[in-house]
């Protein structure tokens, strides 16, 4: 089966469908060659055939391939072929076809050696002579032959560059930076999809409350902050007397409608669910948050989630209430409220997979310090440490300069930050080095030790 064909007869045919979470697509696998009205079904659901493989496979998933997939197979069935075997396997059939490469151009390489030896010793083509015509021929043949050599060796190294990069490509899909990337991503997604669903919660609570004719001539005008209450052309349409106000907002209710009950959506939401707990999964375990709860965290787990403005509250001392004015996505709650104790908001977040981030160690506090020098470690050779000499100004002075001609200097020992700029008094401008900043109109800090021990020992010497 090297190429789709089409079968006229009926034939019994069984199509195997199967989907595939590593890569995010479906296949189709045909006992027999399918006839034409099915090829065009599946060719227009955007199934392309796989001769190597001998299927056909949907760049990814969607609910009008997954129910013609269903109708056609059956049912779908877990893809047994992992990612990384099936890579070996492409990997396989590339080593293959460079290695025919290869050999193809060492064949034409040893003829283009074979014709060379009539031209032997620098042997010109004799003009006029009985063997002109043959000499130019055979000429001809051993510059063709080098160059179909030149070009099967370029070949052989092309497919050996794919079978390099198929496998180094299942490995990247496998990597646990990627797969936590690939993760935020289907947030990312799922927040997008419920972020639709939220406005239109929005503006079927604005429609009821609109129910005058003025109201609604200025209201389908108007945006929420998630979004335009109407589409685009019902204000003209209104405007132009096309359709009436008490039309115009029953349709804008009836679209709101259904874009919450939107069977299409609910099932993007739910495979993209699946999909962030088979990525979980892989990942490694979920770690449950034993700290203090807090309305802070529980806010920022609600809005990863697709929760639109959630506000969180302590209801007492083991219970606390997530609210939102649109309702919360279906799977934490299908209410605009929701309330549960410290223990069942931790398992509603490790079940969610949602893990409190850990937080990051405070920075060293920027001291204002009146010496002469301070020092740091150099920022690209940390086995080199920098003196900047100490500059005095006021702070009105120092917000004059460019975000890139100042910030702040992690100290030699670690323990405090300074601020630096370039020198106010260098000329040329461009090339002024950095200097360290005392604010005359600020607190001076006390000096730490370790500044005060470096100044001894400069005094010193």
């Amino acid at each position: 089966m090297s190429e789709p064909q089409f079968l006229t007869s009926e034939i019994a045919m069984k199509i195997s469908a199967t989907y595939s979470p590593e890569d995010h697509k479906l296949r189709l696998y045909p006992s027999a060659r399918l006839d034409s009205e099915t090829y065009q079904r599946v060719k227009e659901a955007g199934f392309v055939w796989a001769p190597k493989q001998e299927l056909f496979v949907a760049p990814k998933w969607s609910p009008s391939r997954e129910d013609l997939a269903i109708e056609l197979g059956g049912e779908i069935e877990a893809e047994e072929m992992t990612l990384a075997e099936r890579a070996q396997a492409k990997a396989h059939r590339l080593d293959e076809l460079a290695g025919r490469r290869h050999r193809e151009a060492n064949a034409f390489q040893r003829a283009a050696q074979d014709l060379s030896e009539a031209f032997a010793f620098g042997q010109p083509i004799l003009v006029g002579h009985h063997s002109e015509r043959k000499a130019r021929k055979t000429r001809e043949r051993m510059q063709s032959a080098m160059t179909n050599a030149n070009k099967a060796a370029k070949l052989a190294n092309y497919w050996l560059y794919r079978a390099e990069g198929v496998q180094l490509h299942a490995n990247y899909k496998n990597d646990p930076r990627v797969r936590a990337n690939r993760i935020r991503t289907l947030l990312a997604e799922l927040r997008d999809m419920q972020r639709e669903i939220n406005h239109a919660h929005l503006c079927l609570a604005a429609w009821e409350k609109i129910t005058q004719d003025e109201t609604i001539k200025i209201a389908v005008g108007r945006s929420l902050p998630t979004g335009p209450l109407a589409l685009w052309d019902m204000w003209g349409k209104v405007e132009r007397g096309d359709i009436s106000a008490q039309d115009a907002r029953l349709h804008c209710i009836d679209a709101a409608t259904g874009s919450i009950s939107s069977d299409k959506r609910r099932r993007y939401i739910e495979h993209t669910l699946n999909r962030l707990s088979y990525e979980r999964e892989l990942l490694g375990p979920v770690r449950r948050y034993d700290g203090d709860l807090t309305p802070v965290i529980l806010q920022a787990f609600a809005r990863e989630h697709g929760a639109h403005k959630p506000q969180a509250r302590a209801v007492d001392a083991e219970t606390f209430m997530l609210e939102s004015e649109a309702t919360l996505p279906l799977h934490l709650a299908n209410d605009t409220k929701l309330s549960l104790s410290a223990e069942q908001w931790r398992d509603l977040m490790q079940s969610a997979g949602y893990e409190v981030p850990r937080e990051k160690d405070a920075l060293p506090p920027i001291l204002n310090l009146k010496t002469k020098v301070l020092r740091s470690r150099h920022r690209y050779h940390r086995d080199q440490v920098q003196t900047f000499r100490v500059v005095e100004m006021t702070k009105s002075k120092y917000a004059q300069f460019h975000l890139e001609q100042r910030g702040c200097r992690l100290s030699f020992c670690g323990g405090f930050r300074f601020r630096i700029c370039i020198d106010p008094n260098h000329e040329p401008r461009h090339l002024a080095p950095f200097v360290a900043v005392f604010f005359t109109d600020a607190k001076a800090h006390p000096m730490p030790d370790s500044v005060a021990t470096l100044e001894n020992l400069d005094g010193a010497q």
